[in-house]
């Protein structure tokens, strides 16, 4: 089951072009409950259908609360939402949660990009580079996000 979901999640960022997130080793099982609400939020979250996906993830989070892979969904839902503050609110309880997690580092870092806040973005990539090393995609995503930021002041709400 976890292939499974590594496999279709693998293939919907292929498919949009996003870095990855809750993916490989960042991915917690979530409890059988919970599973078909985080994988409905999850195909919400490919069509880009915000309040769907909240919807979903928020009674996925019912089901399992420490769960750092629906709160980066969450978070990474509710900044795209339009709601920075609840996005921030759910990296960090991700990152709470598992400190490693690559996709609330990445997301949480492009959040304060968009925030303007380019010191904590660069901490969050230095956080990346001992997780995963340079060549992972959240990394690599999180790099080209600053480095646009930095030519053009501006950033992509959805990284790279």
């Amino acid at each position: 089951m976890h292939l499974i979901h590594s496999s279709v999640l693998a293939a919907f960022l292929l498919c949009v072009g996003a870095p990855a997130f809750g993916a490989g080793t960042d991915e917690t099982p979530a409890a059988p409950a919970a599973a078909s609400d985080l994988d409905e939020g999850r195909a919400a979250v490919k069509a880009r259908q915000w309040a769907k996906a909240i919807g979903h993830l928020d009674k996925a989070l019912a089901r399992d609360r420490n769960n750092a892979d629906i709160h980066n969904l969450l978070g990474f839902s509710h900044r795209n939402n339009g709601s920075h503050v609840k996005g921030m609110e759910h990296y960090n309880i991700a990152l709470k949660l598992n400190p490693n997690h690559r996709g609330a580092n990445e997301y949480i870092g492009i959040a304060y990009l968009i925030q303007r806040d380019k010191a904590k973005a660069a901490e969050h990539l230095a956080r990346l580079e001992k997780i995963c090393g340079k060549t992972c995609d959240e990394y690599k995503s999180l790099e080209k996000s600053i480095h646009t930021f930095t030519q053009t002041g501006t950033v992509s709400a959805y990284g790279g």
